[in-house]
């Protein structure tokens, strides 16, 4: 077994153990910091698959901007959990089902010639002017154009989703018009009250 393998395998067994972790744990804290410990063991294995660009992104973008989020919004909440294990049992089945699923759908991407290795070659055998954020880019932008504006499309139309959800107008809160500012004259503007009788004069 060569160095590398023993790397591959010590940071795949972090990754896997991390993972479980943050579903079986109890506390929402630990379950993130066990998530930041998952995505630096990914980051590690992309860089032996010479994914630097990849790992990189994953320490600078989840750990050091999304889970700092959720870190912040997790302990600022104080998140009752009693009332969200109460249907845990009621929907087990359909979790254990969804899980066969998902894992039926890994196994048979796997089993096919998307992992071999013509398509992916040995780490540490490309040249000496290989990039492999320009091999990443050429790909994305041509192999998986499609599946990569599908994705764009359905983060654009969640963005869209969450604005509309968020301006939703509120009963109480008074604003002004600036086109009824634009269209007022001076009676509208201006209220003359004579103090001895109590009436408006316009």
């Amino acid at each position: 077994m060569t160095f590398e393998e023993l790397v591959f395998y010590f940071f795949s067994a972090i990754l896997v153990f991390a993972a479980t972790m943050v579903v079986f744990i109890k506390k929402p804290v630990h379950a993130a910091l066990y998530l930041v410990l998952a995505f630096f063991s990914s980051a590690g294995v992309w860089l032996l698959l010479d994914a630097e660009f990849l790992a990189i992104t994953l320490v600078l973008v989840y750990v050091g901007a999304v889970m700092v989020l959720f870190l912040f919004v997790v302990m600022m909440l104080d998140i009752n959990l009693s009332p969200l294990r109460e249907g845990f049992a009621r929907y087990l089945p359909a979790g254990l089902l969804i899980g066969l699923v998902v894992l039926a759908e890994l196994a048979y991407v796997y089993t096919r010639d998307y992992f071999g290795p013509e398509r992916f070659p040995n780490p540490g055998h490309h040249p000496e002017d290989y990039s492999n954020t320009a091999e990443l880019g050429s790909r994305l932008y041509t192999e998986h154009f499609l599946g990569f504006e599908l994705a764009a499309v359905i983060l654009l139309v969640a963005i869209i989703a969450a604005i509309a959800l968020t301006l939703r107008p509120k009963r109480m809160s008074k604003y002004v018009r600036p086109e009824d500012q634009v269209v007022i004259t001076r009676k509208g503007r201006v209220k003359l009250v004579d103090p001895k009788t109590d009436k408006t004069e316009g």
